[in-house]
């Protein structure tokens, strides 16, 4: 009798001795399984923000082959400094406004923070950081096009870096940022049809209106008369750089893989519809009109897809893509006309392409969102908040940047002489053609 209260000690230290080699082997195996997700996670993000990055190498054979041979060069000077400015002065001050503290408008930061982000992240802060840098640049090398061929290479550089620095990264805090005013509204800019496309797209309006049209552009009655890009191979080459990116640049908004393999299918899907659906609207719509296909246009109506489903990729249904794409690419086409029309030389189309259609594609959301679109629940609430967020960021993307420009024409200039443009920037600026046998 005396043994039992022995063996029953026994039992319950082994008892105990289990449950904590459960627990310990369940903790491991948490932490491994943690440890394993980051892992995914890291080389998923990794890859889609080296896809976004190369995207840079699409603007600058899209935007060169757009232009005329005198300034190809000055076109890939011009993404570089994107880059290489745009790059630095995120760094420095952009990440922080975007992504510090919020009061629902603004932050301040520098650098790239330590803590935690409040975004749920299973990536370190410096891989966020350097997809959102991607997608920084991307919007500032929309500016580039739409200030073609007689911009001054310094005065661009500054204002790349104020874009980078403080514009660009206010709209990021309003759309992405937990504490942001657009955010906690619900506004749906899954990767940046407002955020990215619009803000660089009326920031390129802007610019060109400041500036003034090229030489020869336009005629003394109003006429337009077309000045063509040089190699059209190399802006065709340079959209399907763009188009292939687009696949990191949607899909790798969700930053991350696990737990969201339906998500990423249903994403790079509408992504590829909505691009195919706007390249064939160009086609038909060219056909109808002039009877016969543009290709710079068809260029344009597959770029004007991609930015239109940018927003809502992660919301809409196929057919849904296949509907916003059609009607991007048919937008396009007229928003070319009616903005050569107001006078404003834009050679690359960056207004009609990324300014009209960021516009569209966000508000397209409030539509055709399976959640709460207009079009399939009948609710209104999310057009509205749609309608309000890109109209707020187009006019302040608009309004700063012309002020901007004013100010440098004043202080240093921003225009080109008449000799050095009909010369070209390339001899001017960089003493250097881009083909030294090619005229």
């Amino acid at each position: 009798m005396q043994n039992i209260p022995n063996r029953f000690l026994f039992l319950n230290h082994k008892a105990l001795y289990t449950n904590y080699k459960t627990m310990n082997e369940s903790a491991t195996l948490a932490a491994q399984q943690a440890e394993l997700t980051h892992a995914i996670d890291t080389v998923w993000v990794a890859l889609c923000a080296a896809l976004i990055f190369q995207m840079e190498g699409g603007f600058a054979l899209l935007e060169a082959g757009f232009v005329r041979s005198k300034n190809a060069v000055s076109i890939i000077a011009k993404v570089m400094i994107d880059i290489m400015f745009g790059g630095v002065a995120f760094y420095l001050v952009g990440f922080g406004i975007a992504y510090g503290k919020s009061n629902g408008y603004w932050a301040f930061d520098t650098g790239i923070m330590k803590g935690d982000l409040g975004l749920g992240l299973t990536i370190s802060n410096s891989l966020f950081w350097f997809i959102q840098m991607g997608f920084a640049v991307a919007s500032i090398s929309i500016v580039s096009g739409g200030v073609a061929e007689r911009m001054k290479m310094w005065s661009y550089a500054i204002y790349v870096a104020i874009f980078s620095a403080v514009m660009y990264p206010l709209a990021a805090n309003w759309v992405w940022n937990p504490n942001g005013w657009l955010a906690l509204r619900g506004f749906n800019d899954f990767a940046g049809s407002a955020a990215i496309h619009a803000m660089g797209g009326f920031a390129a309006l802007a610019g060109a209106i400041v500036l003034g049209p090229r030489l020869g552009k336009y005629n003394e009655d109003g006429t337009a008369n077309a000045i063509p890009g040089h190699n059209l191979t190399l802006s065709a080459v340079g959209a399907f750089i763009l188009w292939f990116g687009w696949f990191g640049f949607n899909p790798g908004s969700t930053l991350g893989a696990v737990g969201k393999w339906d998500l990423i299918g249903a994403v790079a899907t509408n992504t590829f519809l909505a691009s195919a659906a706007g390249g064939i609207a160009t086609i038909l719509y060219t056909f109808m009109r002039y009877q016969k296909v543009d290709i710079t246009m068809v260029i344009n109506g597959v770029l004007a897809g991609l930015v239109a489903i940018t927003a809502g990729c992660n919301v809409v249904s196929p057919d849904s893509a296949l509907i916003i794409g059609f009607i991007a690419g048919t937008i396009v086409d007229i928003a070319v006309v009616v903005v050569d029309k107001m006078k404003v030389d834009d050679p690359v189309g960056a207004v009609a392409v990324h300014g009209v259609n960021g516009f569209f594609g966000t508000i397209a959301v409030g539509l055709f969102s399976q959640k709460n679109g207009l079009f399939i629940t009948g609710e209104s609430a999310q057009f509205v908040t749609q309608l309000i967020g890109v109209t707020v960021i187009s006019i302040f993307s608009f309004v700063l940047t012309y002020v901007i420009f004013m100010a440098l024409k004043k202080t240093m200039g921003i225009r080109l002489s008449h000799k050095a443009e009909s010369a070209g920037i390339d001899a001017v600026e960089f003493g250097v053609e881009a083909y030294s046998t090619f005229e």
